[in-house]
């Protein structure tokens, strides 16, 4: 990386170097297995370095009005789209936009599947469908947990699906290695391979992290290669985020103050994690400070100040701004460099607006009944925060 001091503070920097060696393993997974591998916009989002993308990929996932326009105009593809819910305000933009719609449920997709049919060019549709099973520990982000909103279970299904279904969407795992894989494609032709002949298509869905190191990409290879001889008519495609940007690039931060309190030092930062990491709390993960040695999150109450041992804290007004503890082999000073190194999957995407998702409006009730309203976001909004 250059020269720390040129890059401004804070900023999310993406190297082009291992963006393309990522490319370049999941494109050799996709020619080889004979399956298509396209981008999730949920979890990278960046539309100025498409350009990049285009060399490898050819198609994009939206899940929203704002990435399936993203997808159209700035990828210059139609999206495959899979949406929680649909409107009548936002379905026509899904159907401009992209060449494959999922529908969550069987009543929305007969509440829009008719407005597909006239659309004036074809659209394939498919159903999101539910196995029932996912190895997925954390319940944030478990697709198949116990009530989930998420796909149709086999049990609601009728022998014949209803007309125009063309494909079945099945999501279940979240950086998962192909050996979950394997033992998930054995409940999904368990549960849902008797309406395989009637499709034409299966997305795997996302969560598949093939460019972590020691992930087994050739045991991958040979469980598409095997779907694929089983059933040579389908279509497979596989929709992951976090793997075309898996270890990318860093946030750079800069410590601005250093406090203490009853024995605990804080490094104060010019990020935070509320505002700018909420995958860190959410998941909740302590994310890898390049030069630093991550430690258990109380040792911090534990060190002697020449352990250099600091919690990292934000620049918000939220108590709860900060994680700890990592070991420096220094004292940190102010205006130093702080590397959290992995951030440009997802954390981008959740800086700006996560999902393509439009912020509520702004709008005061006047006293006399009149609404007046401040500000309605767009997707132009969406678009520039993006890039």
């Amino acid at each position: 990386m250059t020269n720390l001091t040129q890059i401004p503070s804070p900023c999310y920097v993406m190297e082009e170097e291992p963006l393309r060696r990522n490319l370049s393993l999941i494109k050799s997974v996709a020619d080889t297995a004979g399956v298509e591998i396209i981008l999730a916009f949920k979890a990278f989002a960046i539309w100025k370095s498409f350009p990049v993308f285009r060399e490898y990929i050819r198609h994009t996932t939206a899940s929203s009005e704002y990435e399936a326009r993203l997808a159209f105009e700035e990828f210059g593809s139609k999206a495959h789209a899979y949406s929680p819910a649909y409107t009548e305000q936002n379905f026509p933009v899904f159907l401009k936009c992209c060449s494959h719609i999922t529908f969550n449920s069987l009543s929305q997709y007969e509440r829009f599947y008719p407005m597909a049919r006239a659309n004036g060019e074809p659209v394939s549709c498919g159903i999101r469908v539910n196995p029932e099973y996912s190895e997925v520990e954390v319940e944030l982000y478990n697709p198949c947990a116990p009530g989930t909103r998420f796909g149709v279970t086999a049990d609601l299904l009728p022998d014949r699906l209803p007309e125009g279904i063309e494909g079945f969407h099945c999501h279940c795992h979240c950086e998962s290695d192909s050996y979950e894989l394997e033992r998930t494609l054995r409940h999904i032709e368990k549960k849902f391979g008797r309406w395989f002949p009637q499709l034409k298509w299966l997305n795997l869905g996302g969560g598949h992290l093939m460019t972590r190191e020691g992930y087994d990409t050739a045991h991958l290879v040979r469980l598409l290669q095997g779907l694929r001889s089983r059933y040579p008519h389908l279509h497979i495609i596989l929709e992951p985020g976090s793997a075309f940007a898996w270890q990318t690039g860093p946030l750079v931060a800069s410590v601005v103050d250093v406090v203490e309190s009853r024995g605990i030092r804080t490094a104060i930062l010019d990020v935070s994690f509320t505002c700018h990491m909420p995958d860190c709390l959410e998941m909740p993960y302590q994310p890898r400070v390049r030069g630093a040695e991550s430690l258990p999150a109380d040792t911090v109450k534990y060190a002697r100040k020449e352990d250099h041992v600091y919690r990292l804290g934000g620049n918000s007004c939220l108590s709860g701004d900060y994680m700890g503890s990592w070991r420096f082999d220094h004292e940190l000073e102010v205006g130093e460099r702080v590397l959290f190194e992995d951030m440009i999957h997802y954390t981008i995407v959740k800086t700006t607006m996560f999902n393509g998702i439009r912020h509520p409006s702004i709008a005061m009730l006047h006293a006399d009944g009149t609404l007046e309203v401040y500000r309605t976001f767009r997707y132009e909004d969406y678009r520039d925060r993006m890039c």
